[in-house]
């Protein structure tokens, strides 16, 4: 095979040089949802939004002064959550989009490319956001994320083409292990910073803002591996499309034949309302799970760093145990389990108690342990339910339950907030997502939808 052959003619074994650049990509972009996106933003935001409705507040205090948007009165504290909100109903529409225009790209590693520098510019200049100006935290962290999400369709979409289906939950599983090696190698470097930041010069959110700098460059520059090292990978032409249309018509057409297209598959489609609900508890605890720790366990940063730190690191294992288990017991098995301890954990995270360690590090244990490795098989089980040469465009269906329409979870964690003032409450109800989509996954029959999507059976279902 030569490296201008398409994936259509390319033997699996030919591919393993994408591969190895492939996974990098999981390592670049884990920087920013890491360091930014989990730990240190949306604490960030919520101090510089109070800051805005409540000058001088003391800390330990809590400001009940609500800052205004558009005649409409928000709660400090619901700024983060209301806005990750605002930015994944936006994504829901543009990613869709997003997988129409990659499918029809000729060459996705570039389009990886350009999405991954627009969100690593909004991750930099996040590092400028401070004082009372949370408007512009707003608008960057709805740009890095929209951005992040658009990388993501293109990214999931090329495991398609560089792994065969046996393969694809270890591929999907190395790449999601790479990831959190990745961000938990950097988080260790904000944590020293956090910890001394006067070794630096710098304050304490002097070393905030400077971590999330770090987290954007470290986005752009080793996305360059993936970008560069998949530089000649072909997309799948349709020059019959090409001919009739441009690339925002034909995009819009192949759009309209998407949708009708998933009523073809009724396993694909309700694998997808089940990831809607999961992921929404997924994503949720991992947005908000330092605002919980800091704001309602009492926390410092630096013990919440300590935690996402341990976490990192047992996700790693995690996401290579989900792996392995998913080759003996097959993927779809093995994300049951795992939806099963999400649960669980929500639940147990209730009840830590306020300020005491050692429960908070078990539930840290047990989040890690879960955490990539549900992430990781529900990517390889998707991929079996997609029909060949339509990739791009249905992950862009699979990123938009991700991170374009899960937002039901931000918005009940905001809600609940909003209506009881603690975020005790907002946790838990976060367990009605992981049963409901489980309940949901347990109804798509796997070996059906694969053979529906004209893709062969692995050898484990």
């Amino acid at each position: 095979m030569t490296t201008e052959a398409t994936t259509s003619t390319a033997t699996w074994q030919g591919n393993e040089h994408y591969r190895r650049s492939w996974y990098w990509y999981d390592w670049a972009n884990s920087a920013y949802v890491t360091t930014t996106a989990t730990v240190l933003f949306t604490p960030y935001l919520t101090a510089v939004a109070e800051a805005a409705a409540c000058p001088g507040l003391a800390d330990g205090q809590t400001c009940r002064t609500n800052l205004h948007v558009l005649g409409v009165g928000i709660a400090p504290g619901s700024v983060a959550p209301f806005t990750i909100t605002l930015a994944t109903i936006v994504s829901a529409v543009a990613l869709i989009f997003v997988g129409a225009i990659a499918d029809r790209s000729p060459r996705p590693a570039r389009l990886l490319g350009g999405f991954a520098l627009v969100g690593s510019i909004a991750a930099c200049l996040m590092a400028l956001v401070r004082g009372t100006n949370w408007q512009l935290g707003v608008v960057l962290l709805i740009v890095a994320n929209l951005s992040l999400g658009a990388s993501l369709v293109v990214y999931d979409s090329i495991l398609c083409r560089i792994a065969s289906p046996d393969d694809r939950d270890k591929v999907s599983s190395r790449g999601w292990a790479l990831g959190y090696l990745g961000g938990g190698l950097l988080l260790a470097v904000n944590f020293l910073m956090l910890s001394k930041p006067d070794v630096l010069g710098l304050d304490r959110g002097g070393a905030v803002r400077a971590s999330m700098l770090m987290a954007g460059l470290w986005w752009a520059g080793f996305s360059l591996i993936p970008v560069i090292g998949m530089w000649r990978l072909r997309g799948v032409e349709r020059p019959e499309v090409a001919r009739t249309a441009g690339i925002v018509g034909g995009s819009l057409r192949q759009l309209a034949s998407t949708f009708r297209e998933l009523r073809l598959f009724p396993q694909t489609m309700l694998f997808l309302i089940a990831y809607l609900f999961f992921n929404d508890g997924i994503q949720t605890v991992i947005g908000q799970s330092s605002l919980y720790g800091q704001r309602e366990l009492g926390f410092p940063e630096t013990t919440m760093l300590t935690l996402f730190l341990m976490v990192q690191f047992v996700g790693f294992g995690g996401a290579l145990l989900f792996g392995r288990l998913a080759q003996r017991y097959g993927a779809w098995r093995t994300v049951l389990w795992g939806l099963v301890l999400w649960t669980g954990v929500v639940v147990f995270a209730y009840f830590v108690p306020d300020r005491q360690v050692v429960p908070l590090f078990v539930l840290g244990v047990a989040i890690g342990l879960v955490l990539g490795g549900t992430q990781a098989l529900s990517r390889s089980l998707y991929s079996q339910l997609v029909p060949k040469d339509r990739e791009a465009e249905f992950f862009s269906l699979y990123q938009a339950m991700e991170r374009g329409t899960s937002w039901f979870g931000t918005l009940t964690f905001g809600l609940v907030y909003q209506w009881t003032g603690s975020y005790r409450p907002a946790i838990v109800a976060l367990a009605v997502f992981f049963v409901v989509g489980g309940a949901l996954l347990a109804r798509v029959d796997m070996r059906r939808g694969i053979l529906d999507a004209g893709n062969a059976l692995p050898h484990v279902v």
